[in-house]
């Protein structure tokens, strides 16, 4: 968990917004019990999630990709290929729905744009640096032309078994203290 606690109050923030424009169909799914708040989110959204990744060719048809993500201060980060065909699509249409579902366990699903991080934005290093430690070798150094990417969310909810998913989450960290 990298987030401030300004960061879980404006994601807090996004969750609510979102939510009450969400329509009846899904807030009759996501109900009290099952609608995870930023909190429970910061604290389960750890490591690497494969996430599902929706961009649209300039054609305007959808595509979808998986990539490996990770949730730092409160955004999906993920790298990939320049060259690959998700990157162009984001250069030049940034909109993208992201989802992230581990059966009826979790599902988090949010849309925003996509913003390219380079090595001089202010963010770059401290990604860099969470991504190397979780792979053991920097994403830069898999090809010569990685990419990494921040959806900047403008809507976001999350499911599942709060109580559940944070007990087990608790006994996740105990096990890697021993």
């Amino acid at each position: 968990m990298r987030e401030t606690a300004a960061e879980i109050t404006e994601l807090q923030a996004l969750l609510d917004a979102a939510y009450q424009r969400s329509t009846e169909h899904l807030r009759s799914i996501i109900t009290g019990p099952r609608r995870l708040d930023a909190d429970a989110l910061v604290r389960v959204l750890t490591g690497m999630c494969t996430l599902n990744v929706a961009t649209v060719t300039a054609r305007g048809e959808p595509r979808i990709s998986a990539v490996d993500g990770h949730f730092i201060h409160a955004r999906w980060v993920f790298s990939t290929a320049g060259t690959a065909a998700k990157a162009r699509h984001l250069r030049a249409r940034p909109a993208t729905s992201i989802s992230y579902v581990d059966g009826e366990r979790i599902g988090v699903f949010s849309h925003g744009d996509v913003e390219f991080l380079t090595p001089e934005h202010p963010d770059f290093e401290e990604i860099e640096a969470h991504l190397t430690k979780y792979y053991g070798s920097s994403p830069s150094s898999w090809g010569p032309d990685i990419v990494y990417c921040r959806q900047q969310p403008t809507w976001m909810v999350g499911y599942g078994d709060q109580k559940a998913l944070l007990a087990e989450t608790e006994k996740q960290t105990a096990k890697r203290k021993k």
